[in-house]
This record gives C-alpha cells, structure tokens and sequence, in this order.
C-alpha cells in the first residue's frame, strides 16, 4: 500500500486536492467532528481537562473555540486527548484499506504529531496566500484568532515544503488540479 500525505497551510486545498486522487481518504479533520459529536469518552476526557469551556454533549464548535482562545495551553489539552483518538481512527482506515493501492492522509497536523510513516509520500499543496484568505473569510465559521493559533502550532510552510516529494501549485480549477495529481499517481505507480 501507497501512503501519500496531503501537507499545506489551513485554507491552501489539502482535502480537495486528497480527493482527487479518488483513493480511500482519511480526513481528520471530519474524523474529530465526528468524536465532537459522537463520543462520550473523548467528551469526559475534554470536560475532565476543561471544565470551564466543555460542558455539554454533543460538543459544540463554539466551546472548542473559546476553550482555545481563551488559554494557548487548552489547544495542546484537546490537541492530546483528540490525537490519540484519530491516531487509533486512522489504524482502523489503515487496516480497513489494507487491499487498496494508494491510500491519502489528510491529516493537518501529520508531520507536527509525527503520525506519518518515513515511507509515505508526501505532496505540499501551494496556493496564493491571497486566494487562501479569499477563501477562508469565505467560510461560516472563521476566525482569524483561532487561525493564528493553530498557525501557531503548525511547522513552518517551508520545512513542509521541503520534506515533501512533490508540490501542487493549487490555482482552485478542477482542471489544473486533475492534471497535477494524474501527473504525480503516473510517477509513483
């Protein structure tokens, strides 16, 4: 099995991009809404940890975001409880796809948690900082504060860049995104 790591900045494509390559995608980002909204361990853990900020079940966007603005040391508390869970999530997809060719980790924190394999091939999405705002003022729930911070919490765009075999140059048209993951599965197949 083909691992390929999706790596980016928050709002650059990564998870559009991972599913144009039309291979089994792991989104952790879906996956810790899904334990937001339907795991009673990962909420005692949180409630345990925050009891100020996590008080209700099925936990609500707006108690992980003022948990996190309120204190840089509450991201790392929920950062620790949900990564054991996805990484657990993640083996169950793992073994699930066993059989599968290729599969995609769309992971936003896989080289910062070290979850990724020294095998796996790692593709950068690159994308204008000017269109990523674009998009991301676009989106219901942003916030530039809780942006900031995960940035915060992120290796730099650079090092990701570097350590990644190949770069996507993502423009948001179907067309020349198609053609750049067509490009890289004819070189790794």
């Amino acid at each position: 099995m083909i691992r390929i790591g999706i790596l980016g900045d928050i709002g650059s494509g990564k998870s559009y991009i991972a599913r144009c390559f039309r291979c089994p995608v792991f989104n952790a980002d879906d996956e810790v809404s899904k334990l937001y909204k339907n795991d009673a361990k990962v909420f005692k853990k949180l409630k345990k940890s925050l009891p100020k900020f996590i008080y209700s079940f099925p936990i609500s966007k707006s108690e992980i975001t003022k948990a996190i603005l309120s204190n840089k040391s509450n991201l790392k508390k929920i950062i620790k409880i949900v990564h054991q869970e996805i990484k657990k999530k993640m083996n169950t997809f793992l073994r699930k796809n066993k059989n599968k060719k290729i599969v995609i980790l769309d992971i936003p924190l896989l080289l910062e948690n070290k979850i990724n394999d020294k095998k796996d091939i790692l593709v950068f999405v690159e994308s204008k900082k000017s269109k990523i705002f674009k998009r991301l003022r676009n989106r219901n729930n942003f916030n530039k504060e809780l942006y900031t911070k995960f940035k915060s919490i992120q290796l730099p765009l650079s090092y990701k860049k570097k350590k990644s075999k190949f770069i996507i140059k993502n423009d948001f048209t179907d067309k020349s995104a198609k053609r750049a993951v067509k490009s890289i599965l004819s070189q790794i197949i």
